[in-house]
């Protein structure tokens, strides 16, 4: 049996996609050695409970330390300091990596920190769940999601390569872009419905004060669905607005401008052009289903509590 490709992984936060990613690796022998840190200690005690890295230990510094891999997996607003954090304690030609889902404003904020030697190579699983934690995280997560990658030019090619077969070794499918681009694509795949779900589940809330919890009692699909993607992690997502502010406006206003050309079909009693317009949009479901990126079955990923007896 060979050895494994990375000697020491280090993970600089143990939420979803970092104990998710250490699952995986430990599940496919693809590092000899896991590391891993966390701001929180009591998310660091978990980790050591459930005997997610072969070492938990208290700081980035002493994470990173000797490992030929490093994972970014922090809120895209703590990438700054992180990076200035754990710079002077990077073994040369280590290779750092991240999972944010904004990739510009961290290119930005990481890669003037680095020192020369060390390689840069930005990318984002498009994966996850509305639960956070390194209890939360599972190996399958990965496996037949797409992860972004966003690597500079200059970039080592080799270092590039690891990456990607890191992530290939994890289940995942594994594409390429310009970080501008890569933010855009996300404001309108992620980013932007998000924001609607948060919005949606506020207006909601206010109506239950007013309708006393039928809101709640009375959730039909559409709703249910909404509310479980305004549970996400609300730090993550803060940061995730504040620094990819251009591209979500951009299509935010463009959303803005759809919803009244609805609203005037509505009031005119426009059901041909409704009928039109919901039969487009209901062929990008059919490619969501073609591509592989959900199952064309009802409650998809939930699990069915049966009744006792």
């Amino acid at each position: 049996m060979s050895a494994p490709a990375i000697r020491r992984i280090a993970f600089i936060g143990l939420g979803l996609i970092a104990s998710s990613m250490c699952r995986a690796i430990r599940e496919g022998g693809l590092a000899a050695e896991i590391v891993g840190t966390a701001r929180s200690a009591e998310t660091r005690e978990t980790a050591r409970e459930i005997g997610l890295c072969n070492r938990v230990v208290d700081t980035p510094a002493e994470a990173v330390a000797g490992a030929d891999v490093v994972v970014l997996a922090v809120p895209v607003g703590a990438m700054d300091a992180v990076a200035a954090e754990i710079a002077g304690h990077l073994a040369r030609d280590a290779i750092v990596t991240d999972v944010g889902s904004v990739k510009r404003s961290v290119i930005d904020q990481v890669l003037p920190q680095l020192p020369e030697g060390v390689h840069f190579v930005p990318a984002h699983p498009i994966a996850g769940t509305e639960h956070s934690g390194p209890r939360a995280g599972f190996a399958e997560l990965f496996e037949g999601r797409w992860c972004i990658l966003t690597p500079l030019p200059g970039t080592e090619p080799e270092a590039v390569e690891r990456i990607e077969r890191l992530w290939r070794d994890m289940g995942a499918m594994v594409d390429r872009m310009d970080p501008e681009h890569h933010d855009l694509v996300l404001a309108v795949t992620s980013h932007a419905p998000h924001l609607i779900a948060y919005t949606m589940v506020g207006v909601a809330d206010d109506l239950r004060r007013v309708t006393d919890s039928e809101v709640i009692k009375y959730s039909a699909a559409g709703f249910r669905d909404f509310t479980r993607i305004a549970a996400s992690d609300p730090t993550m997502w803060r940061d995730v607005f504040l620094h990819n502010k251009e591209a979500t406006l951009e299509i935010l206003g463009r959303f803005t401008e759809e919803l009244f050309v609805l609203q005037r079909a509505i009031r005119e009693g426009d059901g041909e052009f409704l009928h039109d317009y919901f039969a487009r949009t209901r062929a990008i479901r059919r490619g969501i289903i073609e591509a592989k990126q959900d199952v064309d079955a009802p409650d998809f990923g939930r699990v069915v509590l049966k009744k006792n007896g």
